[in-house]
């Protein structure tokens, strides 16, 4: 079968361990576990992180990348792929698929059972696609985690990214106020288009939020600090511009702030998402779609770094 995959990790280069090849269908040995036949699938940051090595160390090479799908199984249900598996040897209890088990840019994808959630006929594949990872990881940032209530405000920081486009198109659809910021001015018109007031990083506000969403890091959680509302949450799913952002712990505390990790989310947050989607007429935000074998440029799009919304892999044909 066709399948994007990694065949060698280069921390400074990416994109030169990037494989697209055959390699051998999926022959699920596990109790329980299924093949999905593959219609569209979707690209993530996580991807790129696989083959500079994040998570994905050299014995487990090849490996077949991806986390998002939407397909048909066996007995012809169409359905969306949760990319979670339970994993006790992980130190999270869980992994990701294209970690320890080969992923979703391929013909077919093997998982568990139960990770498939039904597609709803309202959304077409490619959008279905879309909803996995970022979205279902903005969902719990906004929701579980961000505890967002009626007449809140939210300030989305470095939209553009999957999660973070994803955040605004929810927190509009949530009915809150949303900020957002950009580098990039059509960006921020695409942004504003989406119902939310796009402001220039590090930008004053007109108000004070009670939710951050928080994935670029480094460059502008001091941002994030000082838009924060008292008892404000900042939940924090990434890290593009480093890990390590000095912190003014007295704002913290005078403050009574929150800080929140986030990940991925749970598959009843997924089916959660679904639902409001359908309900609320809300569709993901895509970039761009590749045939399968234009795979390559699919992710030189995504390393760019110019993306507003998701990259998407039709698997037709």
């Amino acid at each position: 079968m066709r399948a994007v995959y990694a065949s060698a990790i280069n921390p400074d280069d990416p994109l030169a361990g990037l494989a697209v090849g055959d390699l051998p269908e999926p022959t699920p040995t596990e109790v329980g576990w299924v093949t999905v036949t593959v219609r569209a699938s979707s690209l993530n940051h996580h991807d790129l992180w696989a083959l500079r090595g994040v998570g994905l160390p050299p014995d487990r090479l090849p490996m077949i990348l991806g986390c998002d799908a939407a397909g048909v199984t066996e007995d012809g249900e169409e359905v969306v792929v949760y990319p979670v598996i339970a994993d006790p040897a992980d130190p999270r209890g869980y992994s990701l698929l294209s970690e320890r088990h080969p992923g979703t840019l391929a013909d077919m994808v093997a998982v568990p059972r139960g990770n498939l959630v039904p597609k709803p006929p309202e959304l077409s594949w490619a959008q279905a696609a879309c909803l996995p990872t970022a979205w279902l990881t903005a969902y719990r940032m906004l929701v579980t985690k961000g505890r967002v209530a009626e007449g809140e405000s939210v300030l989305v920081q470095g939209a553009g990214g999957g999660v973070a486009t994803a955040a605004v198109v929810l927190a509009v659809a949530l009915g809150k106020r949303v900020y957002a910021t950009s580098r990039d001015p059509g960006k921020r018109e695409r942004i504003a288009a989406l119902g939310a007031t796009a402001v220039e990083p590090g930008a004053r506000l007109p108000e004070r939020v009670d939710v951050v969403i928080e994935t670029v890091g480094a460059a502008t959680f001091d941002h994030s600090l000082k838009c924060a509302a008292p008892g404000a949450r900042i939940v924090v799913s990434g890290a593009t511009s480093g890990a390590e952002p000095p912190v003014n712990l007295r704002r913290v505390f005078a403050m009574q702030l929150e800080i929140l990790g986030s990940s991925m989310g749970t598959p009843q947050e997924f089916a959660d998402l679904m639902a409001l989607c359908v309900q609320r007429g809300v569709r993901p935000v895509i970039d761009s779609v590749f045939p399968f074998d234009r795979a390559r440029e699919a992710f030189e799009r995504l390393h760019s770094g110019d993306v507003f919304g998701k990259v998407v892999l039709e698997h037709a044909g």
